[in-house]
């Protein structure tokens, strides 16, 4: 058990690397390394065994890493995909550096049971099924596996899946827009063919994002899966409290 008198203090180092996250999230220290230890426990009003603490926890998640003669830098920045408004990747990262598709697989199918329910669609009618792995600045960010119904769908196949956002393509291909997006997201662990994509250990918790996208009419086109590298990308929102 630990002692009690260690308990404000370990609290208080999560406290500190908590709010440091944060910090690399938004992208405060993407240009150089974090401020020294004494740097920071003046601003955060913490003692240096508190943020020496806290560092060691980001260390530990592979967030940050400490090297000699330079200081603490972060290993990989996270960027923000926010969940209250349904935009492709390339859209939601604008600003960030290029997203890259490598299409994996374009070609018309028959879909498993459970996605052709998903899509409303009568068993045995064939769909458009893409995987993409996509990066962002040269590295690997997530693996997307999508099933689109045969109209929505067959009309991209003749279109730009490497460089265009799926959702912008959909909409111009169609001449319909989008409405909206039901989404659930999960952690799973990735296994030996995922994680070689992601470049990550097999077994590494990444973000599952299962997303099923209608037109703006409500009927369902787009039934898709991304493993997302949980070290790469946060998922965000902004709710807003509306009547009970």
């Amino acid at each position: 058990m630990e002692p009690t008198s260690s308990r404000p203090r370990a609290e208080r180092a999560r406290q500190i690397a908590d709010v440091l996250r944060q910090r690399i999230t938004a992208g405060a220290f993407d240009d150089g390394p974090l401020p020294d230890e004494h740097t920071l426990g003046t601003q955060l009003g913490a003692t240096r065994n508190a943020v020496r603490e806290a560092l060691g926890l980001l260390r530990a998640e592979g967030l940050v890493e400490r090297r000699q003669g330079v200081g603490t830098l972060v290993v990989h920045p996270k960027y923000g995909h926010g969940l209250d408004r349904l935009a492709g990747l390339a859209e939601a990262l604008d600003g960030y550096g290029d997203v890259v598709n490598e299409v994996r697989s374009a070609a018309i199918v028959t879909p498993p049971p459970a996605i052709a329910e998903r899509l409303a669609l009568v068993p045995g009618a064939p769909v458009v099924h893409l995987e993409r792995l996509r990066r962002l600045g040269g590295a690997p960010l997530s693996l997307d596996t999508t099933y689109l119904t045969a109209d929505i769908g067959v009309p991209l196949l003749d279109h730009d899946l490497a460089g265009r956002d799926l959702f912008a393509l959909i909409e111009e291909t169609s001449g319909r827009r989008l409405g909206r997006a039901d989404v659930v997201v999960h952690a799973v662990t990735a296994g030996p063919d995922t994680a070689a994509l992601l470049d990550i250990t097999p077994g590494t918790a990444v973000f599952a994002l299962d997303r099923l996208t209608h037109l703006d009419d409500g009927r369902p086109v787009d039934a898709e899966t991304l493993h997302i590298r949980a070290d790469r990308l946060t998922l965000r929102a902004t709710l807003h409290r509306g009547p009970a």
